[in-house]
């Protein structure tokens, strides 16, 4: 009896801290979306719940305000994530399915750039940037974005392209097909789950990015979205309602994305992509 009273405890208290956990991990969002709704005078009159009426004028506010920022960030999160795909799916399945003198080292010395800390390669990549004249451009923004994402990418991708069977490449090569074919028409449609693994991840990172751009970029017109929730917030210190609203227009894109992606990131990860 003794040792089912303490199983069923030990389960209950599993569940409280669980339950704890959640609130805290969920109430943020639920806090920013009922905020987003509501006056100032609702606001500091009931902080914590709801209030009604709803005010939905705020994000009327918040749009017109940060539309702008919203197509910057589309454009260079959209271009640096096909570039780092791109990129890394060729360098992978380079480094997994072709031999070339010195493989491995290359390999590994890509490998290692994962363990530099990315506050280290900020001064030398702003210094490489200037001395390209590509400071307050989107270049500035897409370039850096493929160099540095490709590293996670190639891994990732490398790890996948290593546990499909020869089979595959050995039979296209006795029907004729080149390595370029190959590649195409056999490791791309087999990687594709994996693919789109890493372009989550590349969007994610760059789409929450503040700090490269707000160094990099100092035209309002090419500000990103994240910097100009920023300068927004410094516009609209205590109108707490459309400084949420902007919050929350912000994070409806990769909500969007994952939600409509969710089956092929679930694949990719049970695949083996970021295995090894």
């Amino acid at each position: 009896m003794t040792r089912s009273w303490f199983r069923r405890h030990r389960s209950f208290g599993k569940t409280c801290v669980l339950t704890v956990l959640v609130v805290l991990t969920y109430y943020p969002l639920f806090f920013m979306l009922q905020t987003s709704f509501k006056s100032n005078s609702q606001f500091y009159a009931n902080f914590w719940a709801p209030t009604w009426p709803f005010h939905m004028g705020n994000y009327s506010q918040a749009w017109s305000s940060i539309a702008p920022y919203m197509l910057n960030s589309v454009i260079v999160t959209g271009l640096s994530t096909l570039g780092v795909v791109a990129v890394s799916c060729l360098a992978a399945y380079a480094f997994s399915r072709i031999d070339f003198p010195g493989r491995q080292a290359l390999y590994y010395a890509v490998i290692a750039l994962l363990m530099v800390p990315s506050a280290l390669t900020i001064v030398p990549l702003f210094v490489l940037i200037r001395s390209m004249s590509l400071m307050d451009t989107r270049w500035a923004l897409i370039l850096p974005y493929i160099a540095v994402g490709q590293v996670l990418g190639i891994f990732v991708m490398r790890a996948f392209f290593d546990g499909l069977s020869p089979e595959y490449f050995e039979a296209a090569r006795v029907d004729g097909a080149s390595e370029l074919r190959a590649f195409w028409h056999v490791a791309v449609p087999l990687v594709r789950p994996v693919m789109v693994v890493v372009g989550i991840l590349q969007m994610i990172s760059a789409w929450n990015d503040y700090v490269w751009p707000f160094l990099v970029i100092t035209s309002n017109s090419l500000k990103t979205l994240v910097v100009g929730l920023v300068s927004f917030q410094g516009l609209h210190t205590t109108q707490w309602g459309p400084l949420m609203a902007g919050y929350t227009i912000a994070s409806v894109p990769l909500l969007l994305v994952f939600f409509f992606t969710m089956r092929y990131f679930i694949a990719g990860l049970s695949q083996g992509g970021l295995k090894a």
